[in-house]
Parts: structure tokens; sequence; C-alpha cells
């Protein structure tokens, strides 16, 4: 069984399709109809952007589906898979990879929510952060025990979790988390998140 599982924010990177784009017609075809679409050439940010340019929640978002979904597609006939997944704005990426939505509707989805959430973080900042080898609920009670808005929002794996809320709430949970034995407690490049968002790792 082949399953292809899409990422979401957070996974972004400077010079990301670049090569797609100089390497295949469809891709560079696909990348100037986005640039239509979302109305900027969001394909300049994307191969050549600062990490703070791409930090920015409505250009991560659309970036990184924009990458994800030209990727299968220049793949071809290679991509077959039996199934399809992502993480959060990853499930659009899949919805579009496996032709359940088309690419533009399937973009213009994406910018809508990223636009949405961009507004909100700009009202009340926000971030998240994996947290790596701690118990659940080991993690879900410091996240209770510390000052300001911090919950466990995304369960990854047995092992890692991942926490969102206000900006000094998780730096703080963050701490204590690594004081009470996690691995890691590492703030993830997702630029300013709504600090509500306690379901989806975008």
């Amino acid at each position: 069984m082949k399953a292809y599982i899409f990422p979401g924010q957070g996974s972004q990177f400077s010079g990301m399709g670049k090569e797609l784009y100089e390497t295949s017609s469809l891709a560079k075809a696909m990348f100037e109809q986005s640039n239509i679409i979302i109305g900027f050439r969001i394909s300049d940010i994307m191969f050549s952007g600062t990490d703070e340019e791409l930090r920015q929640t409505n250009v991560t978002q659309p970036a990184i589906f924009i990458h994800s979904v030209i990727q299968a597609r220049v793949m071809g006939d290679d991509f077959k898979p039996d199934m399809v997944a992502g993480h959060s704005l990853g499930e659009f990426s899949a919805l579009v990879a496996n032709r359940t939505l088309s690419f533009e509707d399937g973009l213009k989805l994406v910018i809508e929510r990223a636009n949405a959430m961009q507004k909100a973080c700009e009202l009340t900042p926000g971030t998240m952060a994996a947290v790596l080898a701690l118990e659940d609920e080991k993690v879900e009670m410091i996240c209770k025990q510390t000052p300001g808005i911090v919950v466990a929002a995304n369960y990854n794996c047995p092992g890692q979790l991942v926490i969102s809320g206000e900006v000094e709430a998780v730096k703080a949970a963050c701490e204590k988390l690594t004081a009470a034995g996690a691995r890691r407690a590492l703030l993830l490049p997702v630029g300013c998140l709504p600090q509500s968002i306690d379901g989806a790792s975008t």
C-alpha cells in the first residue's frame, strides 16, 4: 500500500519549488497560474523570500499548498497512491492531488483560509511548539498550570504533541516541559497564529 501525506504550515523554506519551476514546463505553468489567482508573484517569495516573508500566514499556507500539489502533478503517472492525507492545511493539498478538488478551487479556498487566519492572528497573536518524548497527560497538565492561554492542539503520534496559544504562554510552557523531561519543546516557524486554534496544525 502506498500513501502520501501532505504537510501543513511550518514546512516552508526559501527556495521551495524553484527547481520544479526551472525544470518542468507543467510546474512553471502552474506557478504562473498561481501568481494570477493570488494576485501577486508568490513564486518569487517562495524561490528567494526571507524567512520572515515566508512565515506570514497569508503567504505560507498558499505557498505550501502550491508546492505540494505541483510536486504531485509533476510526478505524473508515478503518483498513484492508494490513499492521501494531510496535516491540516495539507488536507487541501491531498484533496487536489487526488483530483477531488480542482487546483484553482483548492488554491482559492486556501487563500481565503490563510487571509482569515492572518487577520485573526493580527488581532491576537499566537504560536505553536512541538513537544517530543513526554507523556500526553503531563503535557496537558503543564499547559493547564501555565498562566495565559496554551493548550494541546495536535496529537501527531506517540511521543510527539503540538501545543498552541498565546506567544508568551507557549514559551513559558516550553520551559516547563523541558524541565519536566521533554527531549525537546521547540517553537515552530509558523508566523503568527490565532491563539484560539486548538485542533489543527494549520
